[in-house]
């Protein structure tokens, strides 16, 4: 398979800007298309200046970043992404429509281009049933802020070619970024235990159990988060957390969305997260409980499942996340009779069967 030198991005959006900035500085032609042409103009001038900022910070030379800016270039229709070894899809989380953008880009493109969703929530599989060579079909899924955040998710389809996958990660690794090879699965490998993470903080919320400030703050320890679960969600919105839990819905009840999330998600509100006084011990304990079970029970199901390596969920924690304690080195650091005592709730609430991984821990991650 040839190698990538020149990508076509579809979305100027957050995402699809923050992939263009970290292909062009790594040396690729990148082209921009956006339905708004508008759009495509400001991408290009917010990668410039977050290259500025790069200069000021000494990152990179201001040589560098006039050659990335030379690099990078609009074009008025998806034709004129036809010479493009490599399209990324990021344009809005709407099935319809991607769907219907690859319909139109599988009449356009040339046979030996590959084509990639940024996806972070719907099926691989199910996206590639709208394209004519589904084997050149995969999933690269970024994380925010895609120009700084190392981790990007290559998720392989059903009918996704071995040398597609193969050349999805050297793309990734050709442009600085840490991949992660995925089973097609709701959620993929991070959001699958993230999701229920933030939303296992809202049932405590729900419950009556914790403040907003206090489960951050219990969190922040029970996996060495940099940041609590309420103060992600206000940072990528709860709006969003809510559609990506709500897309895992096909999962289970487990991963139902909570009553205040929904509320809050929907009004597209933010979190309240007032000041945290002294939490007493009996009520810290069943915090961090709750938070590392909506973490290891989703992980342990994802492992059943063979969504991704143990190594690999644990760098997608670390990197991605910013989880100090990963969920697989957590969970041997336990062992598997604590581990089993904080899931066991959940498994005879929602009637789940017990997960066959759970007598691999203790030597999970390796």
């Amino acid at each position: 398979m040839n190698a990538i030198r020149t990508v076509g991005i579809v979305g100027t959006g957050t995402m699809g800007t923050g992939i263009a900035t970290n292909v062009t500085q790594h040396g690729l032609l990148v082209r921009l298309f956006d339905a708004r042409p508008e759009a495509a103009s400001k991408a290009i001038e917010q990668a410039k200046a977050f290259w500025a900022k790069s200069i000021e910070r000494g990152r990179m030379s201001r040589e560098q970043a006039e050659a990335a800016a030379g690099r990078l270039a609009a074009v008025d229709t998806l034709g004129g992404l036809v010479d493009c070894d490599l399209v990324i899809e990021a344009i809005f989380e709407e099935f319809d429509l991607k769907a219907r953008l690859f319909e139109t880009l599988s009449g356009l493109l040339p046979a030996r281009t590959l084509v990639a969703t940024n996806t972070s929530c719907l099926r691989v599989s199910e996206l590639a049933r709208h394209m004519k060579r589904p084997e050149r079909f995969l999933g690269l899924h970024y994380f925010s802020p895609a120009q700084i955040n190392p981790i990007v998710e290559v998720v392989r389809g059903e009918a996704t070619a071995p040398e597609t996958v193969e050349a999805g990660l050297a793309f990734c690794r050709a442009t600085g970024k840490k991949p992660i090879t995925c089973k097609d699965s709701y959620g993929f490998a991070i959001n699958r235990f993230f999701c229920p993470y933030t939303n296992e903080a809202c049932r405590l919320l729900d419950e009556g159990l914790a403040t907003t400030a206090e489960i951050d703050a219990v969190a922040e320890e029970a996996v060495g988060a940099a940041a609590g679960p309420f103060r992600v969600q206000n940072l990528i919105k709860p709006r969003i957390n809510l559609h990506a839990i709500q897309n895992l819905a096909p999962l289970g009840p487990f991963y139902a969305p909570a009553k205040s999330l929904i509320e809050v998600g929907e009004a597209d509100r933010q979190w309240e997260i007032g000041e945290v006084g002294e939490i007493p011990a009996e009520r810290r304990a069943v915090i961090r409980d709750r938070i590392r079970l909506g973490v290891f029970l989703a992980v342990l199901q994802e492992l059943d499942e063979g969504v991704a390596a143990p190594a690999d969920i644990d760098m997608g924690a670390r990197e991605a996340l910013r989880f100090a304690k990963p969920p697989c080195a957590l969970m041997d650091e336990l062992g598997r009779s604590e581990v089993e005592r904080i899931v066991a709730p959940a498994l005879a609430r929602y009637g789940l069967p017990r997960p066959a991984s759970l007598d691999r821990v203790g030597h999970l991650a390796g």
